[in-house]
């Protein structure tokens, strides 16, 4: 089969390490310094105890071209329009498409985009650009959770790269597992420049809050999120100390940053579904004036 990863930071580029270990022919699309290390000495994948070195096509996403069985999304949510819309001209209805970026709507976005089998489905997973060319794991985490038509496909590509996975019964409601956590982490971590522990340690009762009203909205949506409040939580207790949010990264970075699907989706789905969200419309409004 031939894969492309639209994208080789930390989530696309330890996928497609493990992938161009496979027979499948894996294309990766990269840009600056970074794709100039992958063509020039192949892409370097560290985690704990293991090494490797993939090597595989990487190009900028103005040189793609051929069809591609499967394309798994791996960008930043502001960027996917435009990633969906370059590989289109490569697709046709029977290929199979994911998107891993964050959020819970970009499987109706795609479907909007594309005539392609679009899966939904997110992961878990903390891993980064070291620097050009490089990619680190940490930790034991990751779990590639999805959904649709064509999962099973996609499936037997993962067992062959030994990359673990889940068909969700009930994609939407893991969608929102995960999103509770990272949009009330990703808000507060931004808000108060701290990591997630911290934000636990000085923040707990604003933490708390803001979960509850994620909660609310999904309840709105016939999603059941109130157990994962006080999981939620305890997750924060346990993270290291230094463990923070990309949000809060790009921001600190002075990069473009998901405000936009971490906090105004919420304000903007509490609007409709009538839902007062008081502390979700506070943090946005804030985060706006400090950093847009």
């Amino acid at each position: 089969m031939r894969i492309l990863i639209y994208g080789l930071g930390g989530v696309g580029g330890y996928i497609a390490g493990y992938l161009s270990q496979t027979n499948h022919e894996i294309v990766g699309v990269a840009r600056g310094e970074h794709l100039k290390m992958i063509q020039k000495e192949g892409l370097h994948v560290r985690e704990d105890e293991t090494k490797l070195t993939a090597r595989f096509e990487g190009v900028d996403a103005s040189e793609l071209s051929g069809y591609f069985d499967i394309v798994l999304f791996c960008v930043k949510s502001y960027d996917l329009k435009e990633a969906a819309l370059t590989c289109k001209p490569f697709l046709d209805d029977k290929s199979i498409v994911l998107c891993l970026s964050n959020g819970v709507e970009h499987g109706d976005e795609l479907r909007s985009l594309l005539d392609a089998k679009v899966l939904d489905g997110c992961i878990y997973i903390l891993s980064h650009i070291e620097k050009a060319g490089y990619i680190r794991k940490l930790g034991n985490i990751f779990n590639l959770i999805f959904s649709g038509e064509g999962s099973d496909v996609l499936a037997s590509v993962l067992d062959d790269a030994g990359l673990r996975y889940k068909i969700a019964d009930d994609i939407h409601n893991a969608l929102w597992k995960k999103y509770i956590f990272i949009s009330t982490f990703g808000v507060l971590t931004s808000y108060f420049d701290m990591s997630i522990k911290e934000v636990y340690e000085n923040h707990y009762d604003e933490a708390k809050e803001l979960l509850q009203e994620v909660a609310a909205i999904a309840k709105a949506k016939n999603i059941g999120l109130e157990e994962e409040i006080e999981k939620c939580l305890l997750t924060a207790s346990k993270l290291p100390q230094s463990a923070s949010t990309s949000m809060h990264k790009d921001i600190k970075a002075g990069k473009k940053d998901e405000l936009e699907t971490l906090c105004g989706y919420l304000v903007r789905e509490a609007t409709l579904l009538d839902i007062s969200a008081p502390k979700i419309d506070k943090y946005y409004r804030e985060l706006l004036k400090l950093h847009h």
